[in-house]
């Protein structure tokens, strides 16, 4: 599954009024880096950051990430094997450069925990959040604020989930003495 989106990004003009300052297609993706900032705070000045960021799961220290993601549902997806299935889950997470962030986990072989609070808000579909205790299915309109927490992402619905996750990074969770 893959979506364009349209970005519009505001700026100033010499004399200090607002502008569009880009209104372009990005491209076709099934997980579109919308915007990304480095280090607080923020800076509004030009630039393209998600064309010249790589594509990390995590923001940079202090930065945050704003993505669009969509996901098919199981039902669409091939049938694999646990070996295969734990491949593609290890190969996705090396792409976005987060394999240290996959947790071994009973509940789920995606199971991850990132060093970031993230706010999430589901558009469309149906997924469902994995925690180490329990699970949660969104619905359009439903909101995450998730909290460093070990979890996953599996869409059981019967067409694609496509949601706003925002990541802010965020000061290590200690749990039982260990930084996580």
């Amino acid at each position: 599954m893959t979506f364009r989106l349209r970005r519009v990004v505001t700026g100033h003009d010499a004399a200090g009024r607002s502008i569009v300052q880009e209104d372009r297609l990005l491209p076709e993706t099934s997980r579109a880096g919308v915007w990304f900032t480095g280090p607080g705070p923020a800076r509004n000045q030009w630039n393209d950051p998600i064309t010249s960021h790589p594509k990390k799961l995590e923001p940079p220290r202090g930065g945050t990430t704003f993505r669009i993601v969509e996901s098919p549902p199981l039902s669409a997806m091939p049938k694999l094997s646990e070996a295969e299935r734990l491949k593609r889950i290890h190969d996705a997470f090396a792409a976005m450069e987060a394999t240290h962030t996959l947790v071994e986990s009973d509940h789920h072989p995606g199971m991850h925990r990132s060093k970031t609070l993230d706010y999430m808000v589901l558009l469309e579909g149906e997924v469902t959040l994995i925690l180490d205790e329990g699970e949660v299915t969104l619905h359009p309109g439903d909101v995450v604020v998730q909290r460093g927490t070990s979890h996953s992402w599996e869409n059981r619905g019967s067409k694609p989930a496509k949601w706003v996750m925002i990541m802010v990074d965020a000061e290590p969770l200690s749990l039982g003495g260990h930084a996580r």
